[in-house]
């Protein structure tokens, strides 16, 4: 069991400041691609539209239930991904989950502001929620290129 002052360390304060300045937390009215991820152990949710244009968002809205760690993850995604392809959020998601599981080192940028996050290593049941952010992000490109490819 994990000790009253790990959890203080973990829910630090740079990770609630995150979680109560999340970026563009407005739904959009016109995505090309949607995509809800919900973390069936804590039950947190993510839903995220896109616009994407020439293979790059160009506009991106989210909606976020989750514990401070998944908002704050959802916070530097948020802050960071217009502008990025797929191929380029799929590299911070597999950066970002080489650290949490296999100590790897902080994602690079733009998403080196995830580091705030190394503390939940040890928290295995809190890694789905910090994920959900760019696993959203990258099932919403998908919808987005097969609705654009017909």
């Amino acid at each position: 069991m994990s000790s009253d002052a790990d959890l203080i360390k973990l829910y630090s304060g740079r990770i609630l400041a995150l979680a109560a300045e999340m970026p563009r937390t407005e739904r959009l009215a016109s995505p090309t691609g949607t995509a809800r991820k919900r973390s069936p152990l804590c039950g947190s949710t993510v839903t995220v539209d896109v616009v994407v244009e020439d293979g790059k968002i160009t506009d991106y809205g989210q909606d976020v239930k989750a514990c401070a760690l998944g908002q704050a993850s959802a916070s530097v995604v948020g802050a960071n991904v217009v502008g990025l392809t797929e191929d380029e959020v799929r590299r911070g998601r597999d950066e970002l989950l080489a650290m949490l599981k296999e100590d790897g080192p902080v994602p690079s940028p733009p998403f080196e502001g995830l580091e705030v996050l190394e503390p939940a290593r040890d928290y295995k049941n809190r890694h789905a929620s910090i994920m959900l952010a760019l696993e959203a992000t990258l099932a919403a490109m998908e919808e987005a290129k097969v609705a654009q490819t017909g």
